[in-house]
């Protein structure tokens, strides 16, 4: 297994690969079957297959994530969400559903970038217009742990959970045809959401690199840093 290191969108992000940890694979083996002991919020759909039984749990310390009671137990998908700057270059062409700007457009000015672009920043979308990670600890532009492919890796609108910009969806699934309207639908991706505010990177994250992988490379201590600190 390999590891990925992300920003999120409520929260919106930043990525680095590395194998996967041994406390994380834990976690990710310990969490996934069963059901959520302490649920956040309930009644949202996975954006693909629509079945409405995805919650947002808290039952490891420091961090929320999406998860499912269904078929014993599952985490998330993920969808390919190409909003922000250039949100129809490249493979996000075949996104119908691209919106010109993020919700965290005025924030990134601080940056020094106008926003975030989606074939350049693998962000995650967290967050559902009826839960708000904010009232649970999770900081605007915070690190995620993301958890995919056998590999650790703008708010969700309506009830869908899972979505991801595409520079992350590729690095997640380097063979599939991963593009703007065409994601990976299995319930495999177990999203962590670091709460507290040392999960920001803020300055020391090279919003402005030019390519993902420095983009990426530019918060792996943070992230290795907070993923050492979990508890399976």
């Amino acid at each position: 297994m390999r590891a990925f290191v992300a920003t999120a969108l409520i929260s919106a992000g930043i990525i680095a690969a590395y194998d996967l940890p041994d406390n994380l694979k834990q976690i990710y083996d310990n969490h996934k079957s069963g059901k959520c002991d302490n649920k956040l919020a309930g009644g949202f759909s996975d954006g693909i297959n629509g079945a409405h039984t995805f919650g947002y749990c808290g039952d490891i310390d420091g961090v929320i994530y999406p998860h499912s009671s269904a078929n014993g137990g599952e985490y998330d998908n993920m969808d390919v969400d190409c909003d922000g700057l250039n949100d129809k270059d490249g493979d996000c062409g075949a996104d119908e559903t691209g919106q010109g700007e993020t919700a965290f457009k005025v924030q990134l000015s601080q940056y020094g970038i106008e926003d975030l672009d989606a074939n350049l920043h693998p962000y995650v979308v967290f967050g559902n217009t009826n839960f708000d990670p904010q009232q649970y600890g999770m900081e605007p532009l915070s690190v995620m742990a993301v958890v995919c492919n056998n590999q650790v890796g703008d708010t969700n609108g309506e009830d869908s959970t899972g979505e991801a910009s595409i520079s992350l969806a590729q690095m997640c699934f380097p063979d599939d045809d991963t593009n703007g309207n065409n994601g990976h639908g299995q319930e495999d991706v177990l999203y962590l959401g670091f709460t507290g505010k040392d999960a920001v990177p803020g300055n020391d994250a090279n919003w402005q690199a030019g390519d993902r992988n420095a983009f990426e490379d530019s918060i792996k201590v943070l992230g290795d840093k907070l993923v050492a600190g979990l508890k399976a």
